[in-house]
């Protein structure tokens, strides 16, 4: 076996990370007996491309002398923060717990808004920037798709 060299089968761990790289995950974990592996990416990636989407379509917007009159609804808001991932989403960090943010709640830049479970991993998702939450466009427990928005932060 490849195991009495290292001790850690290095082929698992290279198909861990494929699956890391096919599927956009941020991180996977395995468990069979007493060897646990978890693989991840380098979160920073993540956390970086929100912010760049969010600010990307704002210049459009703001030239746009029609947006006070009509007004822009949550989902197509460029202040939302979108899924990096496929996955069920949780408000809480634990069924019966306080949610992590309600809307009217003030935020700092980096505090975890909710979670997206993806393969049995939980990834927290972090407030871009900070602001006032003013949306939540998503329900506890339900499967989102990447780029789907989740929370506005104005």
């Amino acid at each position: 076996m490849a195991d009495k060299k290292s001790g850690i089968d290095q082929t698992l761990i290279r198909d861990l990370a494929n699956i890391l790289r096919d599927t956009d995950l941020s991180e996977i974990e395995v468990e069979q007996d007493d060897l646990r592996i978890r693989v991840s990416r380098n979160a920073t990636i993540v956390q970086a491309a929100a912010p760049v989407y969010a600010s990307a379509p704002a210049p459009a917007a703001a030239p746009a002398a029609a947006a006070p009159a009509a007004p822009v609804s949550a989902k197509d808001n460029p202040n939302a923060v979108t899924s990096p991932m496929v996955g069920t989403i949780y408000l809480a960090p634990a069924p019966g717990a306080s949610p992590f943010v309600e809307v009217g709640a003030q935020v700092k830049e980096g505090q975890t808004l909710l979670i997206v479970e993806a393969m049995k991993t939980m990834n927290q998702i972090p407030a871009p920037r900070a602001g006032k939450v003013t949306a939540i466009l998503v329900e506890n427990a339900q499967p989102v798709e990447f780029g789907e928005p989740l929370v506005v932060i104005e």
